[in-house]
């Protein structure tokens, strides 16, 4: 049998000492309600996390849209170090799809997912136990059939009956399957459960020195990151996760978390991966950035306080030894210590060093355009810190592939009244309006949606400052919901009500791109 093509070979578990860490945010991650990504900011997320070293990259669901289908077909052409997985259900249809998609590729998945827990079957699938053997034996086997590289996954493994489930992973092994994945699907599970349910899957299923054994878990309780570890103690050596922890619900097990936490604590957790974790600040802020999705500013690795230290007593502490209160270096995940060092009289050459600094590596075009925004702010502003340019460029990244944008803004308020008058380009036509509203804000919205009538909801409108001062960037998040599709965007500016425009056709350009999605008909299985 051939062994994955992830470049890890297939053996006896306590021989080996690679975890394959495999992608999932442009699939699972792009799942979560108001996440949505151009083809452009996929393809360039494909780069990244190549030049991160991930083993596995799941480009998406080719089934399910052309987008998803072109997305991943793209990014097959593009990566050459890393193994690119399409998810599809156990249909013949999606099977030949995710080939499709695949085609030309030497590093190529096809990753096949079907239920297993009583509760899918019954519920969802609608299928006695015996016919859910017999799909698995079909899908995974025509799917051997088109590659080496076939990956199956029980959705709700951990809320299966253990015999049927090791029933059905023997199956799915003797069809061809390489590795076999075992989802917390419901973010249920408790880590010693979890390395139990591995271990015991281990040593009793037939074939198991054949493949890999991988976890994916979701963080309902809290619980991804500590599981996929414990899955990894248990005998699993593939943790599939996210950057940020992107997911559905509460999310997925975060990549920078599993990473840095196998990096850290190598003494109890005696593992390695291929991760280059100096790329993981610059992957973090470019998803967030394209997916509207801010990071906590007390997120673990990546968030804004994740290295900062205010206590008189941390600092003393910092001051004589940074190991008294860190214990990883913010360098080592790419993060820069903050400083004060760029103005209006700073050059070309200084901005995109500190740029590097900052996680952030853009093309001429792109550094160009963001030199004069930082120039403008620079004018605008006194200081102009670390985070006002991470605003600034955040800004531009998430201002993509947009086929509205915010041309002129002009507001007037006060206790006589609030009006805005509003420039809009929509598909290179330019348009204009002029309402009134409740407060400043709600004028600006209306002038939107005369321009661009919607039925669209706001469910959340949010604004913080990026730094201090009266004259802080304001960055602005909004939530657009319609017809059951949530859409996030945000802006920054130095003027709240222009954040505010910005953020609010943000959100209406990524409502538009999921309407274009869409999603496969329920049928076998709807994902994991």
């Amino acid at each position: 049998m051939t062994p994955p093509s992830s470049g890890v070979s297939a053996g006896a578990f306590d021989k080996r000492d690679n975890v394959v860490i495999f992608d999932t945010t442009m699939r699972d991650g792009e799942q979560s309600p108001g996440a949505s990504m151009s083809h452009d900011e996929k393809l360039e997320l494909a780069k990244i996390l190549e030049e991160m070293g991930v083993d596995v990259i799941e480009a998406g669901f080719p089934i399910a849209s052309n987008g998803d289908f072109e997305a991943v077909r793209e990014i097959a052409k593009i990566v050459k170090n890393s193994t690119i997985a399409g998810l599809c259900r156990a249909h013949q249809v999606d099977i030949d799809r995710c080939a499709e998609a695949l085609k030309g590729t030497q590093r190529g998945r096809i990753h096949v997912v079907i239920a297993t827990s009583d509760l899918h079957m019954k519920h969802k699938l609608q299928m006695e136990p015996d016919a859910v053997i017999d799909v698995i034996a079909r899908s995974v086997g025509h799917a051997r059939n088109l590659r080496d590289d076939v990956e199956w996954s029980a959705e709700d493994a951990t809320r299966s009956d253990r015999q049927f489930l090791r029933r059905a992973i023997e199956t799915a092994i003797k069809a061809g399957a390489t590795t076999i994945n075992l989802p917390d699907t419901v973010g249920y599970t408790y880590p010693s459960e979890y390395a139990d349910l591995f271990s015991w899957m281990v040593n009793n299923v037939e074939g198991a020195d054949k493949v890999i054994f991988s976890t994916h878990c979701h963080n309902d309780l809290g619980l991804a990151v500590a599981n996929s570890l414990a899955g990894v103690q248990g005998g699993a050596r593939q943790i599939e996760c996210a950057i940020n922890g992107l997911g559905e619900r509460a999310g997925n097990a975060a990549l920078e978390e599993i990473v840095m936490a196998l990096k850290v604590r190598g003494d109890k957790l005696p593992f390695e991966t291929k991760i280059d974790t100096t790329h993981i600040t610059r992957a973090s802020r470019y998803v967030s950035a394209i997916t509207g999705f801010p990071v906590q500013y007390n997120k673990a690795i990546v968030g804004k306080n994740a290295f900062a230290h205010e206590s008189g007593i941390h600092q003393d502490g910092m001051l004589k030894n940074r190991e008294t209160y860190e214990i990883m270096t913010p360098e080592s995940v790419g993060q820069a210590p903050s400083s004060l060092v760029m103005g209006k009289h700073s050059g070309s050459h200084a901005f995109r060093a500190k740029l590097k600094d900052l996680g952030y590596e853009l093309g001429q075009n792109a550094l160009k355009e963001a030199f004069g925004r930082f120039k403008d702010l620079a004018d605008r502003k006194k200081h102009v810190y670390d985070d006002d340019i991470i605003a600034l460029v955040d800004d531009a990244l998430a201002r993509g592939s947009e086929r509205i944008r915010v041309q002129r803004l002009r507001v007037v308020a006060g206790t006589d009244g609030q009006s805005a008058e509003l420039t809009l380009e929509v598909d290179g036509e330019v348009k204009t309006s002029e309402a009134s509203g409740d407060g400043p804000v709600d004028a600006v919205f209306n002038a939107i949606q005369q321009i661009v009538p919607h039925q669209a909801a706001l469910r959340l409108f949010q604004v913080h400052a990026v730094t201090e001062g009266t004259d802080a960037q304001a960055q602005v998040s909004v939530r657009l919901e319609e017809d059951g599709r949530i859409a996030t965007g945000q802006a920054a500016d130095t003027d709240t009500l222009t954040a505010s425009a910005k953020a609010y056709v943000n959100a209406l350009n990524n409502l538009m791109a999921r309407k274009e999605k869409g999603r496969p008909e329920a049928a076998i299985a709807s994902g994991f």
